[in-house]
């Protein structure tokens, strides 16, 4: 059958990620850049993700697209639902996973997993409150690097409670803690439950069975990760590839449909 190359390309509204698979199993490159839909993080990132490798688009058997930008992109040959696709990226890396966790720039989704299909799904897209959005503007006011929360917020020793369901109003919160002196850790440490509590809710909806896998940004965050597993009571797996997760499932998907082209064009 010859060796074959896919290409997936996850294009969210704040990243652009970039997996490309060697016969549908082994990873050979990757790329990720901090721009997403509407910018020209897609190209740069397509562009990233096969100069890694020294391979050109021609090279590729089959191109997939998903995430929130993914109907913009000439380049793919087809394009599906990040659902689909975060589904089949985590049941790649953990086959035993039946609850996927993914916090995104701009939503929040719980997907329930059988058998590496996606069986039901529950997904808050109206409000910032808990996504990675909503850490940058909490990092933004704290004067931390949204990189540092999780490391920042382990040093605490209580939590300060940020009750505001809204962006707008959890940042008001935080400024008026920061004003009566509360440690930065400490209200840190309340902004990550705040989150986990927010996303317990939606898990909860779908039913939580183990294994619970994160994916996203967000999986980066080690408070959060705490503060999930605090809320739900249940372990939380994630990889070093869980931002990656839609990207590699469109690749996964992109396999599938070139096998299935293959065959059709021998029949």
């Amino acid at each position: 059958m010859g060796t074959k190359y896919t290409l997936g390309i996850d294009v969210g509204s704040t990243t652009s990620k970039c997996i490309i698979l060697k016969d549908g199993q082994e990873i050979i490159s990757k790329s990720l850049v901090f721009v997403g839909a509407g910018t020209s993080g897609p190209e740069r990132a397509i562009k990233e993700v096969l100069d890694n490798c020294g391979m050109k688009k021609e090279d590729m058997s089959f191109i997939l697209a998903t995430g929130y930008g993914r109907n913009s992109l000439d380049i793919a040959d087809d394009q599906m639902s990040e659902l689909s696709c975060h589904a089949k990226g985590a049941y790649y890396l953990f086959p035993e996973v039946h609850t996927v966790i993914d916090i995104g720039g701009q939503d929040m989704k719980v997907l329930q997993i059988d058998n590496g299909i996606m069986v039901n799904f529950q997904m808050n897209d109206k409000c910032a409150a808990g996504t990675g959005r909503f850490l940058d503007v909490m990092s933004r006011v704290l004067e931390v690097d949204v990189s540092q929360l999780g490391t920042v917020g382990a040093t605490s020793t209580k939590r300060v409670a940020i009750s505001s369901t809204c962006t707008v109003f959890a940042e008001s919160e935080v400024i008026s803690q920061l004003a009566q002196g509360s440690e930065v850790c400490d209200i840190i440490n309340g902004v990550h439950h705040s989150i986990a509590a927010r996303m317990s809710g939606l898990a909860r909806r779908v039913g939580i069975r183990d294994q619970v896998v994160m994916t996203g940004g967000v999986a980066q965050n080690i408070g959060v990760i705490a503060a999930l597993e605090e809320e739900l009571g249940h372990k939380v797996y994630t990889s070093p590839l869980a931002q990656y997760a839609g990207a590699l499932g469109a690749a996964l998907f992109a396999w599938q449909k070139a096998n299935r082209k293959s065959e059709a064009q021998k029949s």
